[in-house]
């Protein structure tokens, strides 16, 4: 077994989770982005996957798999980058413990990330959450149990991975009713739940009380839900919501949708960013401040308070006889 095999070894089954504690999403891309970096070396090279070392992964090599990724795969800029961090972390890791080839890493270390264009953030409004919350046939239980899923989540803004690692245990609906997770970057908070997300729960939890499991939102069989089967009902309410609201249809809405929609309805009530942040578990205001790009409310104040004190406010109308309005000019 040669050194990269070895150091990959090492950092799959000691390092990510003994060290670093990564979760169970970030390991596998990690795992997944080697797996198809190898893939691509040894159809390019030529040479079997168990003979390459350090020496092929050169920082002309790890860069034509990148533009191979965006040009022949059609992965996106971002997703090239986060390849790119998946390679930095194996390479970083095992720098120390290889200095002959302290050369070649190094060179792939300083490969800079690529400029991407950060899109405007989509959310619902309040028309389009009230159809998608109404869409669930509650008349069966995997119908009420997708409305209070939908409720939860966009009333306190979790991320799916924090939806799905829910338990019995992190639910509180007597005093101070809340929800406890522990969210990206291994960062425990605590959300406040609303009277209406209250009643839903208590109602859900009778029911949920009568399955095996401790899955706070599970399937028929008590078995925790997976990412791929929340969005997959997500997207099964969202073809019954689009015929109640039409503009659904023009939106492209994800389980993360209903979170940026939780930070916009907090925005759009006065709330400050810094609180917003620490709603939806960021470590700094820095991915908030995108919510104040894409509230156009927030922008048209700003416009009214730099018109002159003469000026009313709104869309300027002509008077309704121009001629005699162009002749008293």
């Amino acid at each position: 077994m040669n050194a990269l095999a070895i150091s990959l070894q090492t950092y799959f089954t000691t390092f990510a989770h003994a060290q670093r504690d990564l979760s169970t999403n970030t390991i596998a891309s990690y795992r997944d982005t080697w797996r198809t970096l190898l893939k691509y070396l040894t159809a390019t090279l030529g040479v079997p996957a168990d003979a390459l070392d350090f020496d092929a992964v050169t920082a002309t090599n790890v860069t034509a798999f990148l533009d191979h990724l965006e040009q022949e795969r059609g992965n996106s800029a971002k997703t090239r980058n986060v390849r790119l961090t998946a390679i930095r972390a194996v390479l970083g890791r095992a720098l120390p413990d290889h200095p002959e080839y302290a050369a070649t890493i190094t060179q792939v270390l300083a490969i800079p990330p690529k400029r991407t264009t950060r899109p405007v953030v989509e959310f619902l409004s309040p028309s389009e959450v009230n159809a998608l919350l109404t869409a669930p046939n509650q008349q069966t239980w995997t119908g009420r149990r997708d409305h209070a899923i939908l409720t939860m989540t966009v009333q306190t803004g979790l991320r799916i991975s924090e939806i799905c690692s829910l338990t019995h245990d992190d639910i509180h609906l007597g005093t101070g009713p809340h929800i406890a997770c522990t969210g990206k970057g291994r960062h425990q908070r605590i959300t406040p739940l609303t009277r209406t997300t209250v009643s839903t729960m208590k109602n859900y939890l009778t029911e949920r009380s009568t399955l095996p499991g401790t899955a706070l939102f599970c399937g028929p069989h008590g078995q925790p839900l997976s990412r791929d089967a929340l969005e997959h009902r997500l997207a099964k309410h969202l073809t019954t919501a689009t015929t109640m609201c039409p503009s659904l249809a023009a939106k492209h809405v994800t389980m993360h949708t209903l979170r940026h929609t939780t930070a916009m309805n907090l925005l759009a009530a006065g709330v400050d960013v810094s609180v917003i942040a620490l709603w939806l578990g960021h470590a700094d205001t820095h991915s908030t401040d995108a919510y104040l790009h894409a509230d156009m409310a927030i922008k048209q104040a700003a416009i009214d308070r730099t018109r002159p004190p003469n000026v009313k406010p709104g869309t300027y109308q002509p008077e309704p006889d121009i001629l005699a309005w162009l002749t008293s000019l």
